[in-house]
């Protein structure tokens, strides 16, 4: 496919990584040399400096034979009018939108995107992205990351593995037998910071970050195999109230019966004006990390508390603040530095959350071809968990997965077949609608692609 990206900031880089990586014609157009130079110098992708809006720096990007079109720039009005200007002038026929404001988002407005007015196929919203993330982790209190696929039937767990858990040194294969009932799938883990595919004579071995697909009914009896048995949160510090804090906390009032959520902002006019939008959580204008506002929230008796404003150094330290108070809490902290992740287990932070690659993740599932569905990027985008459904064309069905010759660096996690999860054998029998969660390396997603589609984007 012929892709063109506007904006070539930390998102925009990803997403041209990726889809370089898996052989796609790439070219990205920013108005910042420096940036242009980056993608030229690091990445096989052909990078243009100029305005994205100019119609003239589209057609030098090749609008003319694009297939697609992506706009994440940093300014919500440039994206929409890149989108207009690759419909009306180039007949794009698909185009993806970064949009963050609300009013654009909300409400009446949000009838505005339609082939009438405003073309835009998929807009993606990254504040409520990541708050619908960070919301997944807090239901699944044992992971350190919980995403959906197949209607929610299926979770991809990524699970860290202590000291105390009951499974590891085990061969994965007599874990079968150990758990006959257990619908879930140890697919990898990443061991001395190198991801690994696990074989069935492999062994869990202390200090692995497990990811594994399970049957969404038993996520709580899985995660206590795991040596994970912590109760959902009920009192809950948010720090910072920008549009990632404020949606999380909505999140939190509708769906979790009983939850106590305050939150710290320290500007008063958006303190106020979310305290308004709320109807449960508590607002507190301050400084999180001034002592005083802490004892206000009541920072010892809350069980987890989230590090939401745009700077990375107030996040950590107000994490490392809340450790310090002696009691036993799970902290986690948005961080947009990749190069803090070095710092996290001796800062003692359970979790650093890069909100870029939860946005390139949700852009990622919009890019694949015809029957791929749900995509879910790990490790900077490496290796992709990917669901895909069978169709009656697909070479796949009513083949056997051992006669399937699927690449090297594909696992078969779990398949949905009339709302019922299988753990497939490899004599296991595709089907037509089947509904295949699996995860595979960035490399062979275009012959990924191949094997589960029958047409173009």
């Amino acid at each position: 496919m012929n892709i063109i990206i506007c904006g070539a900031g930390k998102v925009g880089l990803s997403i041209s990584k990726q889809l370089s990586a898996q052989g796609q014609s790439v070219t990205v157009i920013d108005d910042a040399p420096e940036n242009i130079k980056k993608i030229n110098e690091t990445q096989d992708a052909k990078g243009i400096v100029g305005r994205a809006t100019l119609p003239s720096v589209l057609e030098n990007a090749g609008a003319e034979n694009a297939d697609m079109i992506i706009a994440v720039t940093r300014n919500d009005e440039t994206n929409m009018v890149v989108c207009q200007l690759a419909s009306s002038l180039f007949n794009i026929q698909k185009k993806i939108a970064r949009i963050r404001t609300r009013d654009f988002l909300e409400g009446k407005w949000n009838k505005l995107y339609n082939k009438s007015n405003i073309p835009i196929d998929v807009i993606i919203s990254p504040e409520l992205e990541v708050a619908k993330s960070l919301f997944r982790r807090l239901e699944a209190p044992g992971a350190l990351d919980n995403v959906p696929f197949a209607s929610d039937k299926i979770k991809m767990l990524e699970i860290a593995v202590e000291k105390n858990c009951p499974i590891i040194n085990i061969p994965l294969k007599n874990l079968t037998e150990k758990y006959p009932k257990f619908k879930a799938n140890i697919l990898g883990a990443v061991r001395k910071e190198k991801f690994i595919f696990f074989k069935k004579n492999d062994k869990i071995l202390e200090g692995d970050n497990v990811y594994l697909v399970v049957s969404s009914d038993q996520l709580k009896e899985i995660l206590k195999a795991f040596g994970h048995d912590e109760k959902i949160s009920k009192k809950i510090l948010v720090i910072g109230g920008g549009n990632i804090g404020f949606n999380l906390a909505k999140l939190l009032e509708t769906n979790l019966e009983g939850v106590r959520v305050k939150i710290i902002e320290k500007n008063k006019s958006r303190a106020e004006e979310i305290a308004n939008d709320l109807s449960s959580s508590i607002v507190i204008n301050g400084d999180a990390l001034d002592e005083d506002i802490l004892k206000e929230a009541n920072l010892e008796e809350t069980e987890t508390v989230l590090a939401l404003t745009n700077d990375d150094e107030n996040n950590i330290m107000a994490c490392v603040l809340a450790e310090k108070t002696g009691q036993n809490k799970r902290t986690i902290a948005i961080v947009n530095k990749s190069n803090y992740n070095l710092l996290q287990s001796s800062l003692n932070i359970d979790d650093l959350v890069d909100p870029r690659m939860t946005t390139v993740s949700r852009i990622m599932e919009h890019v694949h071809k015809g029957s791929i569905g749900t995509v879910y990027s790990i490790l900077d985008g490496k290796y992709e968990f990917i669901e895909a459904k069978i169709a009656e064309k697909s070479d796949l069905h009513n083949k056997k997965i051992k006669e399937a010759n699927f690449p090297e660096f594909l696992r078969i996690g779990a398949i949905l077949r009339k709302d019922k999860v299988f753990i497939p054998r490899s004599d296991f029998t595709f089907e037509k609608d089947d509904l295949v969660v699996f995860l595979a390396k960035r490399e062979q997603l275009k012959e990924v692609e191949d094997i589960f589609s029958v047409s173009s984007i």
